[in-house]
C-alpha cells in the first residue's frame, strides 16, 4: 500500500485503483492537486481547460466510488475528461496531450481500457451507455455499472433525448450524471438549458424524498419491485405541489438533484448511496466550468481552449502579427455582415458554435437575423431549410465533422427541394490537434453523390468571399468548405465578384504533368511546382474551385493534353476530387494515369496540421517527390 501521509498524494496515484486506498479526508487535496497538474500542464501544452477544471471532484468521486475499468464511464464529448485521464495511468503522459504521437484530446478505448466509448462529438453518451448496460444485464453482470456524464450543452441534442425516452423500455441500471454548468462554450440556448438551471425539484425536495427513500428501504417497506407504482405516484403528487412536472422523471428516470458537483466527499456519499439502485437514473450535479482558476470561472467561452498562458497572472499567451492573414472564420464573419447589410434576406445560423465559426459578428450587427441553435446540427439544417422555404436566404455554417450528423437533413430537406440556401463548412479537411473525431476530411466524398448540390472550395481568402457572394447570387443549395486556421491574403477585403458555377481555372501553364486541386491545399501545390521547376519539369496547375458541378472543359483539356494526372484534395481520396476525375477519364475513354493525393483510407491521428500534411503526404516537399516520380515514368 503506497504511503500517502506526507507530500503530493497525485505523485502516489497512477490508477484508480490507488485512489481507492485513500481515507475520504484526503479527497479534497487529491482534488487540488489534480486541477493544479491540469492548470500547469495546459498552460504550456494547449488543450481544452475550462471543462475539465469543473469535473474534477466529479471525476475523483466517480474513480472512488466505481470499480473502474469493470464499471463503464462513459464521458460525453470528452473536454471534461482530462482528469480521467490522469487517474488512469496517463499521469506521466499527459503533457503529450493531443500533440503528434501523443496522447489523445479524447476519450478512445484504443488509448485505454479506461475509456469506454470514443467521445468527440457531443450527445451520444446516453445511448451508448444505455447500450453497454443493457448488454450488462442481457449476459448476468449484476454487478457491472454503467455511468453516462454527459454536460447541460450535449443534453440539448436529439440524439440525447432519443436515449432517454429509451432508457426506460429495455431492463438496465443505467446512472446518468448531468453536469449543469449552465454554460457550453457559448450560452446555452433554449428552454431546455433554462429549465435546468430553475428545474423546481429543490435541494429541500430532494433531500427529503431520498432520505424518506433509504428509510424505506431499509425497513424494507419498500424494494425495488414497487419502484414504478412509487415513482408514478411521487411524480404526480410532486407535478400537482409544484405545478411543474419534473423531464427526466416524465421519462420514467428517477431523478436526484441538483447537487453541489464540487463537495467531493458528499458526491461520494450520494453515488454509493444510488448506485445499487435498479433501474434508469440521473444525478444532477451544478459545477461551474474552469472551477479553481479566476480567468476560466469569469469567461468560461474565452478558456474553453485559451491556448498558452501565464498560469500565475492568468494572462493568456497569444501572438497577433498585424501583418498576417485573418482566419478563414473571421473572413466568413466579417463579409456575412457585408452582405446582410445590403439584404434583409439573409440570415445566419449555427449549431452552438458562434464564436467558432465567427458568427458573433452577425449576432452583434444583427441579432434578430443571426441564430445559435445549440448543439443541434441536424435541426439547424432543417431550420435553415424552413427559412429558405419561405423566403429567406440562410447562411447555415457547420463545422464539416459535425455536418455528418445532418446528412439526412441535406438530402431531404435541403437537396430534394432545391432550396436557396448557402451552407459553409467551416474546418474542412484536417484540422490538427483534436484529432480524428474531427476532421473534417469527408464532405466531399459524401455531400457529392447528392443532385442539386453545388460544392465549392475556396483556394484563398478573395475566393471565400467571391463563393459567399456566388452562393447568395444563386438559387440553389451551394456548399462552400474551407478550412481551419489562416489563409494567404493580408489584404483580404476584395471586391466581390461571380465565380461561375462549374467553372475552374488555370493558374499555371505546362507541358509535362497536370495537377489538378481544389480549396486551399492548392497552396502547398503552387510551393511544390515552384521546387521542381528549376529541375525541368513543366507542371500545368488547375483550380478546380467547384467539385460539383465539375469543370468538363478542363478535364477535356487535361485528358487530351497530358499522360500523368496528379489531383490534390484536404479530404479523403475516396470519393472526392480524384474519384471524380478518374471517373470521368474513364467514362471519356481518356488514357490518362490519375494519381489521387489526399487523405488516405484510414482515420488520421492528431498533431499539428504541417505534421498531418507531411503524414498523408499532402504538403508541398512530399508532393514536389512525387511530381519527380512521375516526371519519371514519362522519359
Amino acid at each position: 500500500m503506497a504511503d500517502f501521509s506526507e507530500g503530493n498524494i497525485l505523485d502516489h496515484i497512477q490508477y484508480p485503483d490507488d485512489l481507492r486506498q485513500l481515507p475520504p479526508d484526503k479527497l479534497g487535496q487529491v482534488c487540488s492537486e489534480l486541477r493544479q497538474y491540469i492548470i500547469d500542464v495546459l498552460s504550456e501544452n494547449p488543450g481544452h481547460l475550462g471543462a475539465s477544471l469543473g469535473t474534477v471532484e466529479l471525476t475523483v468521486a466517480l474513480h472512488y466510488v466505481f470499480n473502474t475499468p469493470f464499471d463503464r464511464i462513459v464521458w460525453d464529448v470528452g473536454h471534461q475528461a482530462y482528469g480521467h485521464k490522469i487517474l488512469t495511468g496517463r499521469k506521466e503522459s499527459f503533457h503529450t496531450l493531443r500533440k503528434f504521437g501523443g496522447i489523445s484530446g479524447f476519450p478512445n478505448p484504443s488509448e485505454s481500457e479506461y475509456d469506454a466509448f470514443i467521445a468527440g462529438h457531443a450527445s451520444n453518451s446516453i445511448s451508448a451507455a444505455l447500450g453497454m448496460s443493457v448488454a450488462s444485464a442481457l449476459k448476468g453482470e449484476k454487478d457491472r455499472h454503467v455511468i453516462a456524464v454527459i454536460g447541460d450543452g450535449a443534453m440539448t441534442g436529439g440524439l440525447a433525448f432519443e436515449g432517454l425516452n429509451n432508457a426506460s423500455s429495455n431492463p438496465n441500471n443505467l446512472l446518468i450524471i448531468l453536469n449543469d454548468n449552465n454554460m457550453a462554450i457559448d450560452h446555452n440556448v433554449g428552454g431546455l438549458s433554462q429549465y435546468l438551471v430553475d428545474i423546481t425539484t429543490s435541494q429541500a425536495y430532494n433531500k427529503m424524498r431520498y432520505d424518506v427513500y433509504r428509510g424505506l428501504k431499509r425497513i424494507n417497506l419498500i424494494d425495488n419491485d414497487r419502484r414504478d407504482n412509487i415513482l408514478r405516484f411521487n411524480n404526480s403528487l410532486k407535478a400537482l405541489l409544484t405545478q411543474q412536472h419534473n423531464l427526466f422523471e416524465g421519462f420514467s428516470i428517477r431523478y436526484f438533484g441538483p447537487v453541489d458537483g464540487h463537495d467531493v466527499n458528499y458526491l461520494v456519499k450520494v453515488l454509493n448511496d444510488i448506485k445499487d439502485l435498479q433501474g434508469p437514473k440521473l444525478l444532477h450535479i451544478k459545477t461551474k466550468k474552469g472551477k479553481g482558476f479566476k480567468p476560466a470561472e469569469e469567461s468560461a467561452t474565452e478558456w474553453h481552449a485559451p491556448g498558452r498562458f501565464n498560469k500565475e497572472t492568468g494572462e493568456r499567451i497569444v501572438v497577433r502579427r498585424l501583418d498576417e492573414p485573418q482566419l478563414y472564420q473571421d473572413v466568413f464573419g466579417h463579409t456575412l455582415v457585408e452582405l446582410a447589410e445590403k439584404d434583409e434576406r439573409i440570415v445566419g445560423i449555427t449549431p452552438a458554435m458562434p464564436t467558432g465559426c465567427s458568427m458573433t459578428y452577425m449576432m452583434k450587427a444583427f441579432p434578430d437575423r443571426a441564430f445559435d441553435v445549440g448543439i443541434a446540427e441536424g435541426h439547424a439544417v432543417t431550420y435553415s431549410a424552413g427559412l429558405a422555404k419561405e423566403g429567406m436566404i440562410p447562411f447555415c455554417n457547420v463545422y464539416s465533422s459535425f455536418m455528418q450528423r445532418a446528412y439526412d437533413m441535406m438530402i431531404h430537406d435541403v437537396a430534394l427541394q432545391k432550396l436557396h440556401m448557402v451552407i459553409c463548412l467551416d474546418r474542412g479537411g484536417l484540422v490538427g490537434e483534436d484529432g480524428a473525431t474531427h476532421h473534417g476530411v469527408f464532405d466531399m466524398a459524401y455531400l457529392r453523390p447528392v443532385p442539386n448540390l453545388i460544392i465549392s472550395s475556396p483556394l484563398n481568402e478573395w475566393d471565400l468571399r467571391n463563393l459567399m457572394y456566388t452562393g447568395y447570387q444563386t438559387d440553389a443549395p451551394f456548399v462552400i468548405r474551407y478550412p481551419r486556421g489562416k489563409g494567404e491574403k493580408k489584404d483580404w477585403r476584395n471586391e466581390m465578384t461571380l465565380l461561375p458555377v462549374g467553372k475552374g481555372r488555370k493558374l499555371r501553364e505546362g507541358k509535362h504533368i497536370a495537377v489538378l486541386s481544389i480549396g486551399a491545399i492548392g497552396n502547398e501545390v503552387i510551393k511544390a511546382i515552384e521546387m521542381v521547376e528549376p529541375e525541368g519539369i513543366s507542371v500545368a496547375h488547375y483550380d478546380m474551385i467547384y467539385l460539383k458541378p465539375i469543370d468538363e472543359a478542363i478535364l477535356d483539356e487535361v485528358g487530351q493534353r497530358f499522360k500523368r494526372v496528379i489531383t490534390v484534395e484536404n479530404g479523403v481520396v475516396k470519393g472526392g476530387l480524384g474519384s471524380a476525375v478518374a471517373e470521368y477519364m474513364s467514362d471519356h475513354d481518356y488514357q490518362t494515369h490519375v494519381r489521387r493525393i489526399g487523405v488516405p483510407d484510414q482515420f488520421v491521428e492528431h498533431g499539428s496540421i504541417p505534421e498531418l500534411y507531411r503524414l498523408c503526404g499532402m504538403d508541398a516537399e512530399s508532393m514536389a517527390q512525387v511530381l519527380r516520380l512521375e516526371f519519371g515514368k514519362l522519359e
